[in-house]
């Protein structure tokens, strides 16, 4: 398969949560594009992930799609074993599964905050640390934070703060596996074309980031591939802002 970035070379397989839709999915496509086998994670859109799996398929790359709801499963040890058994040795894993909740601090409940936190923070959390005891050297984790960490929003405190713990997630594992060469980065989308992002917002954006679009999947796909090539080995412990200068 002909890389669509020359130079970027992606080797091994690869996990990413959250892959039946949105970034998940355009990254999903893209890693397969470069010729990694993957494996994608849904919670409950079993024939969004069976359409991903079949899209990969069509040109010519090799996926699985398995289900696992990241917000309340406490052992990951099963989910990397079937992607081992079925597809080979991970090289890169990406956490990338989550979920939204926008209300006022006034408002948010304890079950608001569970929600938040147990499929943002938890799960990735869990993800990380599976991930951390599988990979070998020059392996790559990848988490997904927000561009509302560095600009706050009204409504968006409880998602920002839920994201914001996933950036110190990846700045402290960063420094424990750097001695087997394994990197910890996330990036942080702004407001994309997906249907996360709420109405009002995707109205906002464009008047506001200097390039005058929302962002699309394929823009975060392709930073996100980049840190999982060899090419960005020397990138480590950083939080890609990645929002068309919106921050």
């Amino acid at each position: 398969m002909e890389n669509t970035i020359p130079g970027v070379a992606l080797v091994g397989v690869a996990l990413v949560t959250g892959g039946s839709r949105g970034i998940g999915r355009a990254l999903a496509k893209r890693l397969a594009r470069e010729g990694m086998p993957v494996a994608i994670t849904y919670r409950a859109r079993e024939e969004e992930a069976a359409a991903v799996v079949k899209e990969i398929e069509r040109e010519g790359g090799k996926a699985i799609a398995l289900q696992a709801d990241l917000s309340t499963l406490t052992d990951l040890s099963g989910l990397f074993d079937t992607v081992e058994r079925e597809l080979g040795s991970l090289r890169v894993v990406v956490a990338n599964a989550g979920n939204v909740v926008f209300k006022p601090i006034t408002e948010v409940t304890h079950v608001d905050f569970e929600q938040a936190f147990h499929a943002n923070t938890r799960g990735t959390l869990l993800i990380f640390a599976e991930a951390a005891r599988r990979l070998g050297e020059d392996g790559r984790i990848i988490g997904v934070s927000t561009v509302l960490t560095i600009q706050p929003k009204p409504n968006a405190g409880l998602y920002a703060a839920s994201k914001a713990a996933v950036e110190q997630l990846v700045k402290a594992l960063a420094r424990e596996l750097g001695p087997r060469r394994i990197t910890v980065n996330a990036v942080a989308p702004g407001p994309t074309d997906t249907e996360m992002v709420p109405p009002a917002r995707r109205e906002e954006a464009p008047k506001l980031t200097p390039l005058g679009r929302l962002g699309n999947p394929e823009d975060i796909a392709d930073v996100i591939a980049f840190l999982a090539s060899e090419q960005s080995r020397w990138v480590n412990g950083q939080i890609i802002n990645v929002n068309g200068g919106l921050a």
